[in-house]
């Protein structure tokens, strides 16, 4: 899952679980059953499951790009430079 396939996951979920929320109080409201309400916001929880958590292709449209090994072979990562060389000055 590329980036911009996670920002939508992110704002479908948000979206999703607001509307089964929103529906699943009116109804249980007006049908004056609070486990209705229940069975109502928890079918929106799985059906949010099933359409964000698996890796759909419509989350893939903009892929990563890796560098290539052998490009990475002929550009070596510096090396970090050691903290402990660095002398401590101590008040006194």
């Amino acid at each position: 899952m590329d980036w911009q396939g996670q920002k939508l996951v992110e704002q479908m979920m948000q979206i999703l679980l607001v509307s089964f929320a929103v529906v699943a109080f009116v109804t249980g409201y007006a049908l004056g059953s609070f486990q209705t309400m229940l069975l109502t916001y928890a079918g929106g929880v799985v059906f949010t499951a099933l359409v964000t958590i698996p890796n759909w292709p419509v989350y893939n449209r903009h892929p990563l790009s890796w560098l290539d090994p052998s490009e990475a072979e002929k550009h070596p990562k510096p090396l970090a430079a050691n903290s402990s060389s660095k002398k401590k000055t101590t008040k006194k």
